[in-house]
């Protein structure tokens, strides 16, 4: 079975094909710029050179036949017709409490994805259009949807009730879902399976730390609590976004700076975080770099955002009572050697002691970082989300077929 994985953003599109027979990707690449005359295709398919197209993409539908026309170029593919794409699978940010695992696309879940546009304004509606996109490329083609959200409806009311009216969230659902639940899932499946323990016996934190980062405590492999919230504002503190804040400074800074409910969005989402401590980038690398050569402000965006995390870590420990398992994961958890030591150089309480070399390879490869003597192992481990979009949506359609034979 081959498995088309896509991640569709209200401009962009990102997409895998998938062989399940060995989990190999065929292809991969995106659209960048959907809604303009100047959009950009690259398509990288495997063993085969890179495909970069500037041209004119004005929505989804006509991106998701891009995609599928390069999947079967006689010269750029990788399959001979679209007829060789068994099912696609989407990434869905929020999935509410209606959705705690992954599920085949009907119109029931098109209409609950649909009702949930106000919980991810930015992010469902894009995801919608990824999906009727296909559906009218490959319209007898099944499709599945796996959510950010569903890993962590596992957590007990005590994590994600908030301490305000419950008729809040009777009315309106508002409440702690969390986010990057994939990815958490992914990666404490690998750390188990590399330490060659069952995932039911282990207390683990994953710290997933990109441009948008989030912390997850797992215990007994379910998530019992994690650091997004209703949206993915809350907690960490991130490239662009504020993470944890006093709600009063909301209303005050609207009433001092005269902001709109808009602006002051915009400015927690998009203008804060590292880039508005540092003032230079919300890219790690360049902080790092530039802290390196002596730049304050650059240090203090470093350390706000370490200490953040390790704070974190901590009430994580507290809340399951132990710690076997740190794991650092996505692009600046997985590459950065100075997030690490700063973060592991606060936990010796907790049994936490890094190995500098080991901290200092480079590699693809899951591994183990702590010292031989660490009480708590401590591992990198490459995240890995479309993987389990692929696996979900094939495990998926396998069960459909089997239920169809079964009935008749």
């Amino acid at each position: 079975m081959r498995v088309l994985v896509i991640n569709a953003g209200s401009s962009s599109l990102k997409y895998q094909l998938f062989d399940m027979t060995n989990e190999s990707v065929l292809a991969s690449g995106r659209v960048e710029r959907i809604g303009m005359d100047s959009s950009i295709v690259t398509h990288e398919p495997t063993d085969k050179p890179e495909v970069k197209d500037v041209s004119e993409i004005l929505d989804h539908v006509t991106a998701v036949k891009r995609v599928i026309d390069l999947l079967v170029h006689p010269e750029h593919g990788v399959i001979r017709s679209m007829d060789e794409i068994d099912a696609v699978g989407h990434r869905v940010v929020h999935g509410g409490e209606t959705f705690k695992e992954s599920v085949l696309v009907d119109q029931d879940v098109k209409l609950e994805i649909r009702n949930l546009f106000d919980l991810a304004p930015l992010h469902n509606p894009a995801h919608m259009m990824g999906i009727n996109a296909v559906d009218t490329n490959l319209p007898e083609i099944p499709q599945a949807v796996v959510f950010d959200t569903a890993f962590h409806q596992s957590m007990p009311p005590e994590a994600y009730l908030y301490p305000i009216p419950m008729v809040l969230y009777r009315r309106h659902k508002i409440r702690r879902y969390g986010f990057h639940g994939t990815s958490h899932n992914y990666v404490s499946q690998q750390a188990a399976e590399l330490l060659g323990k069952p995932l039911e016996e282990l207390k683990m934190v994953t710290c997933h730390i990109g441009n948008g980062a989030s912390c997850t405590a797992i215990m007994g492999g379910k998530s019992v609590d994690t650091s997004m919230g209703l949206t993915p504002l809350e907690g960490l503190m991130m490239g662009t976004r504020s993470g944890d804040l006093d709600p009063a400074i909301v209303p005050f800074t609207m009433n001092k700076e005269d902001l709109t409910l808009s602006e002051v969005n915009s400015m927690l989402n998009k203008h804060s975080g590292l880039m508005a401590i540092s003032g230079i980038s919300s890219d790690m690398r360049e902080i790092v770099e530039s802290m390196e050569e002596g730049d304050r402000n650059a240090k203090l965006a470093f350390d706000m955002y370490t200490y953040r995390v390790r704070k974190y870590i901590g009430s994580y420990v507290a809340a399951m009572d132990g710690l076997d398992v740190l794991v650092f994961t996505a692009g600046v958890g997985e590459n950065s050697v100075q997030l690490r030591e700063a973060v592991c150089s606060g936990l010796s309480y907790f049994g936490v002691k890094l190995d500098p070399e080991l901290n200092k390879q480079r590699s693809k490869q899951a591994r183990i970082i702590s010292a031989p003597d660490s009480r708590t192992k401590v591992m990198v481990v490459p995240t890995n989300e479309e993987l389990i979009i692929a696996r979900d949506t094939y495990r998926l359609v396998l069960e459909q077929e089997k239920q169809g034979i079964n009935e008749i």
